[in-house]
């Protein structure tokens, strides 16, 4: 009975600690993205991104991306580094690769929930 607690008590610790792991990379690519992605792709007219996929999408899917639940962190990364359509690929220079594994998670995080 001990050993049983005592292994349920280091599965906690993991658990809490995983957690706490996980919130600065949650938190820098919010940053990373209200920094470089939030003046096209935040919800509201006036913002390029989210009315061209208003467009392309005609309602079938979120036009803001962080509403996504389709995005995976590959995609999200692919789309920044490769850009797409009128959209620029971002340099190593503006979004390092540890910014950009921040952001593709931030941005994928509904998709991560959907699962």
């Amino acid at each position: 009975m001990k050993g049983a607690i005592l292994v349920m008590g280091f599965l906690a610790l993991g658990l809490d600690a995983a957690a706490q792991a996980a919130a600065p990379t949650v938190s820098l690519g919010a940053a990373v993205y209200t920094h470089w992605c939030s003046h096209c792709h935040a919800p509201g007219p006036g913002h390029p991104g989210t009315e061209s996929l208003q467009l392309k999408y005609a309602g079938k899917l979120p036009a803001v991306l962080v509403e996504r639940t389709d995005l995976t962190p590959a995609v999200v990364s692919t789309f920044v580094r490769q850009g797409v359509l009128l959209m620029a690929p971002f340099r190593k220079t503006e979004i390092t690769d540890t910014e950009l594994a921040a952001l593709s998670i931030y941005v994928a995080g509904n998709y991560q929930k959907a699962r």
